[in-house]
């Protein structure tokens, strides 16, 4: 009897496991690793300066399946991406701490982090919102964005309204 039941449970999270790691998969990866993350944030900068709009960087991994998630709900959710589309220029800056990717990738990780001023404490991902300039306004985190197994749309739309550029010029 208890050979049956561990083999039962062995099954079942067989099951489990690959319906994770397929959800995962299917996620569209938007994480370009071969740039470098400062220079992606200088540039969308010096493009929000030129259009009258703030940047905001998605900070995180194709590593990180609530990064890929979040670019998923904006994508598909019309309203959230019209916001963004007429206030940001935003960017998915590649963030991977980990020692495998060589001591270049771990200087340009710290570097990215200075610059973010260490905005991966809060978890990933996480928002900063730059302005015309590219000084930090706001780090927002995603946990305030989440809903169960996904993000709410009335708190996304809230984040982004909130840090328009004219949302913040009227105060």
């Amino acid at each position: 009897m208890v050979d049956m039941k561990k083999k039962v449970f062995l099954s079942l999270l067989t099951v489990c496991l690959s319906l994770t790691m397929n959800a995962q998969t299917e996620l569209k990866k938007v994480y370009n690793e071969d740039i470098d993350p400062i220079v992606q944030i200088d540039q969308a900068v010096v493009k929000a300066k030129s259009e009258g709009k703030y940047v905001i960087c998605q900070v995180g991994g194709n590593w990180c399946p609530w990064c890929l998630k979040f670019a998923d709900f904006i994508t598909k959710d019309t309203t959230i991406s019209k916001v963004i589309a007429e206030n940001f220029v935003y960017i998915h800056v590649n963030y991977n701490p980990r020692k495998s990717q060589g001591e270049a990738k771990m200087a340009q990780g710290k570097a990215l982090m200075k610059r973010l001023n260490n905005a991966g404490r809060f978890g990933f991902p996480v928002f900063v919102v730059l302005d015309e300039e590219g000084k930090i306004l706001h780090i927002q985190d995603s946990s305030f964005l989440e809903e169960g197994r996904g993000y709410n749309q009335e708190k996304v739309l809230r984040f982004f309204k909130n840090w328009t550029p004219q949302a913040c010029q009227n105060n």
